[in-house]
């Protein structure tokens, strides 16, 4: 398998790699920033492409904020994005239950395990839900609960489909409910399944610690609809018309960002170091994937402007 190109202080390299392109697709986590650190240069660097008539997008698996809260995000660390430029797990999932799943009453009710932001990218979309962020979820179990769950009267018979992101408050109570509406078979959809997200220079649980017990209790794999779901970038190429030809992946994940674009057959890929994978993961003879480039940091793309 061939190896990517190294473009760190290359500056032919990096305006070939440039020119190739009309449109790149941006993770966020681990690569424009961790936590609330911004790395160095990212803003300059969006600039940079953008005053080179470049379309960026902002492809983020983090389904606990809606695009509105994201862009806040944006503005609050200082880097200028749209709202339109911003897509989001939470957004795809609402998109899918709404425009391709289709739920039909009497059982159209989402049980969402998760948090604001799907709840209002479902509102968007016209789709009721329950659960969430809702306070009665998150306490302890009691007797009556368990009684309750075994003989129905506690579950919603409107509830058609369990969706499944980060949640904060995850608890018992929650997997329970979410469990006896497979049983009684909800569609098992999930925001993403990453096992965990960068954050404060580590790594915390993701998405796909929340979805798995559910995935151990009933045998079910969920729909996921963040990357490297195709159905995410099917939709993602609708709504911008994109070029996938002329459209480069940029993220720091293997089995996410780069196995998105790769996929996806999009023009390229380009693996960035300030995340989870590092070089000797593609070099790796069971490697899930290996991006067509790669750079120390995003900002190393700023040798362009040279």
């Amino acid at each position: 398998m061939a190896q990517p190109k190294y473009l760190t202080g290359d500056v032919a390299a990096i305006n070939e790699f440039i020119d190739k392109f009309d449109v790149f697709l941006f993770d966020c986590d681990g690569v424009l920033w961790s936590g609330d650190h911004v790395f160095e240069g990212v803003v300059e660097t969006l600039e940079l492409l953008r005053s080179r008539g470049k379309k960026t997008v902002f492809v983020t698996n983090n389904s606990t904020k809606s695009r509105p809260e994201y862009k806040k995000k944006f503005e609050g660390l200082g880097i200028p994005a749209d709202e339109d430029e911003i897509f989001g797990s939470a957004y795809s999932s609402a998109i899918y239950i709404s425009r391709i799943l289709k739920l039909a009453p009497p059982k159209n009710k989402v049980f969402v395990v998760g948090e604001g932001g799907i709840e209002q990218e479902l509102t968007t979309e016209n789709i009721p839900f329950i659960g969430g962020t809702d306070p009665s979820f998150r306490r302890d179990v009691t007797v009556e609960d368990f009684n309750g769950l075994a003989d129905g009267s506690l579950l919603d018979p409107e509830v058609g489909c369990v969706l499944v992101g980060l949640d904060w408050h995850i608890n018992y109570l929650k997997l329970s409910h979410a469990y006896q509406y497979l049983r009684r078979g909800a569609v098992f959809l999930a925001t993403n399944v990453d096992s965990t997200f960068p954050m404060n220079n580590n790594f915390f649980p993701g998405a796909g610690s929340i979805s798995v017990p559910l995935v151990h209790m009933t045998g079910q794999e969920p729909v996921a609809l963040g990357k490297p779901s195709q159905a995410m970038m099917d939709a993602i190429e609708g709504k911008f018309h994109l070029d996938r030809a002329r459209t480069c992946m940029v993220g720091d994940r293997l089995n996410t960002d780069i196995k998105f674009g790769i996929e996806g057959r999009l023009g390229g890929t380009l693996a960035v170091l300030t995340g989870v994978n590092k070089k000797e993961d593609w070099e790796a003879a069971d490697a899930v994937a290996v991006p067509s480039f790669y750079v120390d940091k995003l900002s190393d793309l700023r040798a362009a402007a040279q």
